[in-house]
C-alpha cells in the first residue's frame, strides 16, 4: 500500500486525487488546505483527513505539493525532512533561490518529482521518437494557447509571473527534450493586458548549442485551446497535437497513437488523466520513491532548468536583449520582479 497525501486542496489536487484513486494499492491519507472546507470538500472525494501543512508528511510516503508556487519550497522541503518523496506541481518554485535549495536537499538524498505530466504520456513519448528520427532539426516550434484562468491568483503579482511562468513550462518542457541539445540563449517578448498585473503572452526564441532557434509561443488571450508541437528537418517534418484533440503526424500523415487504457465503470479517473500522463506519472513517482532514486523521466533538475529559462526569458522581456543561459543573474528574484520590477 502506497499512502500519499495532498498539500494544496485546489483544482490540480483533485486531478491528483482521482489519479491516485485510479492505482491498484493507493490511498490519499490526509490533504491540508488554508482552508478547513476546502480540505473537507476534497476528503470527501478521496478520503483521508484534514491536516495543517505544519503536521504533513502525516504519515504518508508521498505527498503532492499542489500548493501556490511561492509555497512549493517550503512544502517540499518540510515533506523530505519528514521522510516522503514529493511530487512538485509546476512550476517548481518562484525562485532560483528556492529551487538551488531544492536541489541541494536532492543531491544529499531527498526524492522529488517534478510534475511535467505531458512529458509522462505515452502520446509524448510517441511524438518525440518521431522528432527524433527526423535527423538534425531545421525548425521547432510550441505553442500554448488558452483563456486567461478566472480562479486562483494567476494574474495577480504575487503569484510570481504570468502566462510564460506558469503555463509556458508546459511547451518549454517539450521543446527542451525535443531538441536534444543545450540551451544556449534566450530571447523574448511579453505582453499584459491593463486589468491584470503579470504577462499573458509571451513569444520566446530559444537558442541552442545546435545552432537550432526554437520558438515557444504563450498565451492566455486564445478563446480556445491550442497546444501543439511542430519539427521539421531535411528529411521530413512532424506535428503534434495536444490540443483541442490528440494528435500525432509524420509528413502529414496520421502517425497511430498508443491507445488510452480501458478501466472499470465503477473507476472516477476520466480518460484525459491518462492521456495527458498523470496517472504514468503518478505511476513513476511510486517506483522511483520504492528504489530510492530520482525519476529518470522529470526531476529536480528540468525544474530549475526550466525555470532558469523563464527568469532569463523575463530579464529579456525588460531589456529587449537576448540573454545568455546558463543565466547569472539575481536568483533571489521572481519571474515579474525580472520583467517588471516593482517600484
Amino acid at each position: 500500500m502506497t499512502d500519499w497525501a495532498l498539500a494544496g486542496a485546489g483544482w490540480i489536487s483533485a486531478i491528483h486525487g482521482l489519479a491516485i484513486r485510479s492505482l491498484p494499492g493507493s490511498r490519499v491519507v490526509a490533504v491540508a488546505s488554508r482552508t478547513d472546507a476546502s480540505a473537507a470538500r476534497r476528503i470527501a472525494e478521496t478520503g483521508g483527513r484534514t491536516v495543517p501543512y505544519e503536521e504533513l508528511p502525516a504519515g504518508a510516503d508521498i505527498v503532492v505539493v499542489a500548493t501556490p508556487p511561492s509555497r512549493h519550497a517550503t512544502d517540499a522541503l518540510r515533506a523530505m525532512a519528514g521522510g516522503a518523496a514529493v511530487l512538485v506541481e509546476k512550476p517548481l518554485c518562484t525562485t532560483l533561490a528556492d529551487a538551488d535549495r531544492l536541489v541541494r536537499v536532492v543531491e544529499a538524498g531527498g526524492l522529488l518529482t517534478y510534475a511535467e505530466n505531458l512529458l509522462f504520456a505515452d502520446a509524448t513519448a510517441a511524438a518525440l521518437t518521431e522528432v527524433a528520427g527526423l535527423g538534425p532539426l531545421r525548425h521547432l516550434s510550441a505553442r500554448a494557447l488558452q483563456p486567461r484562468p478566472t480562479w486562483g491568483d494567476f494574474t495577480r503579482r504575487h503569484w510570481g509571473g504570468g502566462a510564460l511562468f506558469d503555463l509556458g513550462v508546459h511547451p518549454l518542457a517539450l521543446v527542451v527534450r525535443a531538441a536534444r541539445a543545450t540551451p544556449v540563449a534566450v530571447s523574448a517578448r511579453f505582453d499584459a493586458s491593463p486589468d491584470i498585473e503579470v504577462e499573458d503572452h509571451a513569444q520566446v526564441s530559444l537558442r541552442f548549442d545546435s545552432g537550432l532557434v526554437a520558438e515557444v509561443e504563450v498565451s492566455w488571450r486564445s478563446p480556445t485551446g491550442v497546444w501543439d508541437l511542430q519539427a521539421a528537418s531535411d528529411t521530413g517534418a512532424v506535428r503534434f497535437e495536444l490540443l483541442p484533440d490528440v494528435a500525432l503526424e509524420r509528413n502529414g500523415e496520421p502517425v497511430p497513437l498508443p491507445p488510452v487504457p480501458q478501466r472499470a465503470p465503477d473507476d472516477p479517473a476520466p480518460p484525459q488523466l491518462d492521456r495527458y500522463g498523470y496517472v504514468e506519472q503518478l505511476r513513476d513517482t511510486e517506483a522511483s520513491t520504492r528504489a530510492g532514486r530520482a525519476s529518470t523521466v522529470s526531476d529536480v533538475h528540468l525544474g530549475r532548468d526550466l525555470l532558469e529559462i523563464v527568469c532569463a526569458a523575463s530579464e529579456s522581456a525588460r531589456t529587449g536583449d537576448e540573454v545568455a543561459l546558463p543565466w547569472d543573474g539575481p536568483r533571489d528574484r521572481t519571474p515579474i520582479d525580472l520583467w517588471r520590477p516593482a517600484p
